[in-house]
């Protein structure tokens, strides 16, 4: 079964950085982001991937193409009859990836409508978006898809407070002081979604639709969105803060996401 990624957008938000580069090419830890995203599906059993490119996505091919001199250490024997010797074991070697040009101005409906020719007689696919990352069970959510029997399942979070939460002590002081903690109240589309073949029907033709907007509202009108609730973590990487805020986590040895 393939993953479907979405990795076109422009990521505005995140321009000092996305201005050379996709954001799913932002680097956590020496890795791209979209890397740790295909890592978490990866752990789960799901390594057949295609990727929606778009903007800059002549970075990611690169990427790829050159993934054994990206990511490993290399002995280069110079001359007419040169070779390479790549040292490190590769966990990604059954891994495959198809990378798909959807448009540097095609919207998430689009841009899933574009791959379809990629994904077979498949019933069902995995959907996900390039720039967010958690410790969600995948297969569980999968499965919870398969049990709701309806079209579309998307993995919902409690989103990341915006401000740091504080806890005082009695005489004015504080006694514990969490940095942008997960709220307890609202659920949002985490992504890391789950869909039936048959979202195609609700994609139209045009290059300007949001998948977010007409399809999961008609599909919610329709009783056919399901969600699968994920209490655990999860971070999305709109922002320079918590572009930094990941690279911390990491380089600390606290991410959550990391469940391979």
């Amino acid at each position: 079964m393939k993953v479907v990624i979405l990795c076109g957008g422009k990521g505005t938000r995140l321009r000092e950085e996305t201005e050379f580069r996709p954001k799913p090419m932002l680097p956590i830890g020496g890795r791209p982001i979209l890397w740790h995203i295909m890592k978490i599906y990866a752990a789960h059993g799901f390594t057949d991937f295609v990727l929606c490119l778009g903007y800059k996505g002549a970075t990611i091919k690169d990427y790829f193409r050159n993934y054994l001199w990206n990511t490993s250490d290399v002995t280069l024997r110079l001359g007419a009859s040169g070779s390479e010797v790549f040292h490190n074991r590769q966990d990604e070697e059954g891994w495959t990836v198809t990378l798909a040009e959807t448009g540097e101005e095609t919207l998430t409906a689009g841009r899933i409508a574009r791959v379809r020719k990629h994904l077979g007689d498949d019933e069902h696919f995995l959907l996900t978006y390039g720039d967010g990352v958690g410790d969600v069970n995948v297969r569980a959510g999968y499965e919870c898809h398969l049990a709701s029997g309806k079209i579309l399942t998307m993995t919902t979070v409690h989103p990341p407070g915006r401000f740091g939460e504080v806890s005082l002590a009695t005489g004015g002081g504080v006694a514990s002081f969490n940095e942008k903690p997960q709220t307890e109240d609202g659920w949002i589309n985490g992504g890391f979604l789950c869909a039936s073949a048959r979202l195609f029907d609700y994609l139209g033709d045009s290059d300007d639709m949001l998948l977010e907007k007409q399809p999961m509202q008609r599909l919610a009108a329709e009783g056919q969105l399901n969600a699968c609730q994920h209490t655990g973590f999860w971070q999305p990487m709109d922002t320079f803060h918590e572009f930094t805020l990941l690279n911390e986590m990491w380089d600390a040895g606290r991410a959550p996401w990391k469940v391979w």
